[in-house]
């Protein structure tokens, strides 16, 4: 493989939007960067539908959201996650990708019941706490007009955003492309990447295969997608996080409907939907918003986060030669970003000037 520019090599083990944000950044940066996808991510897309896909990344929400996910006690994972949205929100990570890649701008997060409403208090009083203050609202249908009558209380994070996860990994590649990055099968061994300089392992829940011992986990989680028909109520314009009887929901506008998750269980590697996680995302849906009752059921998917046991990642260098960009959990997205420019800074080291 030929040396980038600053006379360096780089392989990327992963095709998912760390792997593609972490290739795009690095042959901005200079180096000649070839990036190893499973499956098909070789070919690129999917023949029945033309969608790329990406492992994780193909079943998400896309949701930027440090605000309406955190939780008292994820305090670290808060911080980086409002460093990278502050990436997001400045349009330095958009350059090179098409603007309609953002699907939504703020987040209301709402409560169906008294517990619920508890909960949002708790979250908002901690997020004020960490000198980040939401807006609380008990008058929640005044900002979504589609929530069910007897949704009144939560809150609004203004600066939160929602991407189409889909679009952005197919426009990532792509940019990689015009960048010069090539594609490869995927290797079993770190040893079949001998032939560059350094390497990036940020192959999600298969990371600990090539570094044993990377604290990261398979976690199970369903998403479903409803298309809009004609005669339907509008799409909400923002996206609607809600806690139903203890249970956790999200909307997430999309240009042809809305995608509604996730479900959380340890299952080990089991891809396969359940009756019952699919049950719940709809029954809390429609609680929340009774018009996606009339929507389409358009896809039901399940995949398997890469978490960790504290819920942050495992972003660095493990040795000379070998970084790491792995166990996002559900906020792969939103620390896209950030996890780019923190292997770039570990990349400059050692490189000459």
């Amino acid at each position: 493989m030929t040396p980038g520019p600053n006379g360096r090599s780089l392989a990327v083990v992963g095709g998912g939007v760390i792997g593609l944000s972490v290739a795009r950044r690095a042959a901005l940066d200079g180096w000649s960067v070839r990036v190893h996808r499973t499956g098909e991510h070789t070919a690129g897309r999917s023949a029945a539908t033309g969608d790329w896909y990406s492992g994780a990344s193909w079943v998400a929400g896309g949701m930027l959201a440090p605000h309406s996910e955190g939780w008292p006690g994820e305090e670290r994972l808060l911080q980086i996650g409002l460093a990278s949205l502050a990436l997001w929100n400045e349009g330095s990570f958009l350059e090179g990708l098409p603007p309609e890649v953002v699907t939504a701008r703020e987040s209301l997060v709402v409560a169906v019941d008294r517990a619920d409403v508890e909960d949002l208090k708790t979250v908002a009083t901690w997020l004020a706490a960490q000198g980040q203050s939401v807006t609380p609202t008990t008058a929640a249908r005044d900002v979504e007009p589609l929530l069910a009558q007897g949704v009144r209380h939560g809150f609004r994070a203004e600066t939160e955003l929602a991407v189409d996860n889909r679009a952005l990994v197919a426009a990532l590649a792509q940019h990689c492309e015009r960048l010069g990055v090539s594609w490869a099968p995927p290797v079993g061994s770190l040893d079949e990447t001998r032939d560059l300089d350094t390497v990036v392992i940020a192959n999600g829940i298969d990371a600990p295969t090539l570094w044993p011992g990377l604290p990261i986990r398979p976690v199970k989680g369903e998403v479903l997608r409803l298309r809009w028909r004609h005669g339907c109520m509008p799409l909400p314009q923002r996206v609607i996080r809600a806690r139903v009887h203890g249970r956790q929901v999200y909307l997430v506008p999309r240009p042809d409907g809305v995608v509604v998750g996730a479900t959380q269980y340890e299952h080990g590697r089991d891809t396969a939907p359940s009756v019952s996680g699919v049950r719940d995302l709809l029954d809390d849906a429609c609680e929340v918003m009774p018009a996606l009752g009339e929507y389409e059921l358009a896809e039901v998917a399940a995949g398997l986060r890469p978490m960790t046991p504290d819920g942050v990642p495992v972003v660095g260098r493990l040795d000379d030669r070998t970084l790491v960009a792995a166990g996002h959990g559900r906020s792969g997205f939103l620390l896209a970003p950030w996890t780019a420019d923190q292997i770039a800074a570990e990349l400059k080291v050692g490189v000459p000037a």
